[in-house]
């Protein structure tokens, strides 16, 4: 039997990351095995996935000498930002530098990076319907994303671009859930008006990610995006009320309105759910279900999710957001 190709998976312990480690690990029989790189490999998580038969392997995205260490020997490596960590494009920025430099001196021969679109191609800083944040952004933690393609891309490194969706997980993690009014009522917030928003679930996003490395050569050099569904806000109210057994109302805000809550990151959120609202059919466009679906045959709709997580939902007030 042929030795097994190793990849590298960054951020093996986040969202994204966990759900391609454990797809590989599944995947008993298939070509690859999976080197989870996370910074702290005595941690509950990463001890998870070493017993799921991952090697765990320790570095960072700062540390430029311990991704390559960490790449030496892989086959490909799927590579990933925290902006939510530090709030820092800059830093993702030099984060994603240092993974494709290594990814260069490794000879990967497949690299996944985990990206999204610089909205300053659509609305320029000078563009007065958006503020600009930060001195030279619009949505801080999709720009520097998208900014960061070129590093790739000029390095000469072998990549499949992934454009990712709004994680239905959020509702968990992120207090982006339904909430109680003033009535009593739930109100499930989002300033998208009547546009439809790309969603995933987070695991989903690491099974379409291994589905990108069993096609091997034919996705290098090709940006994909994916989604599990797009969904209108009021569809996702409906889902909603379905599965918690009580109406939840749609509450569409004004963008200008969402910038003001006043957690970390809203204007920045608050740009981004804009920026999707106004420009839904590229958005759209981008994230094809379908060709996700043919990636991942297990990916799940809205409701499919919902009903596995529905009790995870905290129904509560109002707080910080973090993540797209």
């Amino acid at each position: 039997m042929s030795e097994k190709k190793v990849i590298a998976v960054i951020g093996a312990t986040g969202a994204q990351g966990s759900g391609l480690v454990r797809a590989v690990a599944a995947d008993r029989d298939g070509p690859f095995s999976v080197r989870a790189i996370t910074r702290d490999t005595t941690s509950d998580k990463a001890q998870v996935l070493k017993n799921l038969g991952a090697e765990v392997v320790s570095a960072d995205v700062d540390d430029a000498p311990s991704l390559r260490r960490a790449f030496q020997g892989a086959y490909g490596a799927f590579c990933i930002t925290f902006f939510w960590e530090h709030f820092s494009p800059e830093r993702e920025l030099a984060q994603a530098r240092n993974m494709a430099e290594a990814a260069k001196l490794a000879g990967l021969q497949h690299v996944i990076w985990s990206t999204l679109e610089d909205t300053r191609r659509w609305v320029p800083l000078d563009d007065q319907r958006m503020p600009t944040l930060m001195g030279k952004y619009k949505v801080p933690h999709f720009d520097a994303k998208g900014e960061a393609n070129r590093l790739f891309r000029e390095l000469g490194v072998p990549t499949t671009f992934l454009l990712t969706s709004f994680y239905w997980d959020n509702l968990i993690a992120f207090g982006m859930g339904p909430k109680r009014g003033a009535d009593g009522r739930l109100e499930f917030t989002l300033p998208m008006g009547s546009k439809k928003l790309p969603g995933i679930a987070a695991a989903d996003i690491g099974k379409c990610a291994y589905g990108i490395f069993r096609r091997g050569p034919e996705l290098i050099g090709k940006t994909v995006g994916i989604a599990g569904e797009h969904l209108t806000g009021a569809q996702m109210a409906a889902s909603l009320t379905k599965a918690l057994g009580e109406e939840v109302r749609y509450n569409d805000v004004p963008p200008e309105v969402y910038r003001s809550f006043g957690f970390p990151g809203a204007d920045d959120l608050g740009n981004m759910f804009q920026f999707k609202r106004d420009f839904e059919e590229d958005f759209c466009a981008a994230r094809n279900v379908l060709f996700a679906r043919a990636l991942n045959p297990s990916l799940q709709t809205f409701e499919v999710w919902l009903a596995e997580n529905k009790s995870r939902i905290p129904i509560e007030e109002p707080r910080a957001v973090g993540n797209y």
